[in-house]
């Protein structure tokens, strides 16, 4: 803004990440609209227009970063277009790739079926079938286009004024279409121009891959069929769209299912196979017989005790960690052989079997992953020992202090060197070299991480060494000044990045799994210990509920504080304690309730729980 008379406006749709709070500290100039409840895209961004002042208005996503120049760029060519009522610019990704969203045509049935299935993407840059983002028009030309995207709508107000404001039955999606088709048949023309770029990260409202982008979305679309086509067109389109949201609905569905139990299903097919072969080995060697309880009953339990311990201990999450595996296998046998010095000798097959079995399952396990990971050809394993190389770009002083951050957030770096941002900058020490030869280090060093200093380049020199730079295994990230984020991504198919010191956030599967086997361990511990604690508390009676509560996992040991806003923080099973039991006899007000729910679900440690359990036990007869 620096040069242009305008207003900043931001709207928070009832946000519970503090930015609120942060916007009225730092800038105070911005004005700030800040809503009870999420009322969606297009009513927030009306309630900023109705009280912008400015010749021209800018819709512009918080998911992106803007060179210096864009504003005064857009100016310019609005007041060269008289007839111009909007204008979009280049989108560019997280990798600089080009975004093909920067430029769309009307969502005509025709140009719809294209889009919805796959011929669009087949053809991109046929005038037939790649009319929904106008492929076949040059990306580095001005072009005179029909629809911009909603993350960055630069619109003369005059526009607005006479096509009327966003649509707010649009909640999100599909608002952008209606209000661009609006501004062409209010006589004005809507343009692209590559004059200048934005990065948009994408996806940090809704992930462009999941189903429930994919069923707002087209959700979006029969509202503008049904406001803009004729009944027989919009019907049509209608049963497009619903067949689509089927197809893509099942598709999901089948997808998630295959890929949950996929991997558990194998490794219970090889560990139950390797232990029929070893059991027949044994047998020819031995002469010992077993009987068809042992390979019907006994084998079945041996491995989902081996794939429960794998689960347990995180051997199925991405990317998969063959130590996990192991370790999950161990002690799945560990549970297998304290079962079985409890059982009667007739059940007792063989302790070999089941010992030969574990190396064998461990060996399954982890060559079942390899090979994988080898078919598939994408990065499925994650190893311990794999690390970052990385390169920080910017002067000597803020790149030690980005260092120093990504180090605080426990990034696994194994090299990490400085950039000088001047080209014509001499070598001296404590430099890998100058802005000049990145392309050349990059390969170099083997770097799969690129962090620029906001500081000390800005967003136009970022964007333009992305573009230089590009590689499809080189991550960018971008170091704000003053800030103890590092944020960036690498596809509009994933939400960004962010690292940042200690955030563990409960919503993480390992955390909730690492929360239920505490809550199980704890449950465990106060049944055993009852008899003795039958003696310390005067409310048994909900002591005992609140045990077989938590077992059956229908209680969680520590849950948030109650208030209004829980719904919207990770959900979490009503906790018998809660974050603010070890302060006794404080009062406290709802903010200071909500700001220590957000603390416990932003950075979660099971040793949290278990202080809160030490300094708050006599709370366990709560009645819930």
């Amino acid at each position: 803004m620096n040069g242009i008379e305008g207003e900043v406006f931001v709207v928070d749709n009832n946000s519970v990440d503090g930015s609120v709070y942060m916007l009225k500290e730092k800038f105070p100039q911005v004005h700030l609209i800040a809503n009870n409840d999420n009322p969606g895209f297009s009513k927030a961004n009306n309630q900023a227009i109705r009280q912008a002042k400015g010749e021209y208005v800018l819709l512009l996503n918080p998911d992106t970063v803007v060179q210096e120049d864009t504003f005064r760029t857009c100016i310019e060519f609005m007041d060269a277009h008289q007839q111009a009522g909007a204008c979009g610019v280049k989108l560019i990704d997280g990798k600089g790739r080009y975004l093909p969203e920067s430029k769309r045509g009307i969502p005509w049935p025709d140009t719809a079926f294209y889009k919805i299935f796959g011929l669009a993407a087949l053809f991109p840059r046929s005038k037939r079938f790649g009319r929904y983002y106008l492929g076949f028009l040059d990306p580095e030309q001005v072009q005179e286009i029909e629809v911009l995207s909603g993350a960055f709508m630069f619109m003369r107000k005059s526009a607005l004024d006479k096509a009327g404001l966003l649509d707010e039955a649009f909640f999100m999606y599909g608002e952008d279409i209606d209000l661009s088709y609006r501004i062409l048949k209010a006589g004005y023309k809507v343009y692209y121009t590559p004059a200048t770029r934005i990065i948009h990260y994408r996806g940090e409202s809704t992930r462009k891959g999941s189903f429930n982008y994919v069923l707002i979305f087209y959700q979006a679309m029969i509202i503008f069929a049904r406001k803009h086509f004729s009944s027989r067109h919009a019907y049509v389109f209608s049963f497009l769209i619903r067949m689509a949201v089927y197809m893509r609905a099942g598709v999901a569905i089948a997808r998630r299912a295959v890929a949950a139990i996929w991997l558990p299903f194998t490794d219970f097919l090889l560990f139950g196979g390797g232990m029929y072969l070893l059991k027949n080995y044994w047998a020819s060697r031995s002469g010992i017989f077993y009987p068809y309880s042992f390979l019907w009953i006994a084998v079945p339990l041996y491995s989902l005790a081996w794939i429960t311990g794998v689960w347990m201990n995180g051997g199925y999450d991405k990317p998969l960690r063959i130590v996990r595996s192991t370790r999950g296998i161990l002690a799945g046998t560990v549970l297998i052989l304290l079962v079985y010095a409890l059982l009667d000798e007739q059940y007792r097959y063989s302790r070999f079997l089941i010992l030969v079995g574990t190396a064998w399952a461990v060996f399954a396990a982890a060559g079942l992953r390899l090979v994988t990971n080898i078919l598939f050809k994408q990065k499925l394993i994650a190893s311990d020992e794999k690390q970052k190389h990385v390169l920080i770009i910017g002067h000597k002083d803020e790149a030690s202090r980005v260092g120093a951050l990504l180090n605080q957030s426990q990034t696994k770096v194994s090299y990490m060197g400085i950039i000088h941002p001047d080209p014509g900058f001499q070598w001296q020490e404590g430099y890998a070299g100058n802005i000049s030869r990145l392309k050349e280090l990059v390969e170099m060093f083997s770097i799969n991480e690129l962090i620029f200093c906001g500081r000390d380049l800005s967003s136009t020199q970022i964007m333009d060494r992305m573009m230089e730079v590009s590689h499809p295994d080189l991550e960018y990230k971008i170091a704000p000044p003053e800030s103890l984020f590092i944020i960036g991504s690498n596809s509009i198919q994933s939400s960004g990045e962010l690292y940042t010191i200690g955030l563990n956030s409960i919503g993480r599967r390992e955390n909730r799994r690492k929360k239920r086997l505490l809550d199980l361990c704890v449950g465990i511990t106060l049944t055993l210990c009852s008899p003795v604690l039958m003696l310390l508390f005067t409310n048994k009676r909900s002591l005992l509920r609140n045990t077989g509560l938590l077992l059956t996992g229908r209680r969680t040991l520590v849950g948030y504080v109650a208030e209004s806003r829980i719904k919207k923080l990770p959900s979490l099973r009503m906790g018998i304690l809660n974050p603010l039991d070890p302060f006794r006899g404080i009062e406290t007000d709802e903010p200071t309730r909500h700001q220590a729910n957000i603390l416990y679900a932003k950075d979660y440690k099971p040793g949290q729980d278990i202080e809160i359990l030490l300094r708050s036990w006599r709370k366990l007869d709560r009645t819930t």
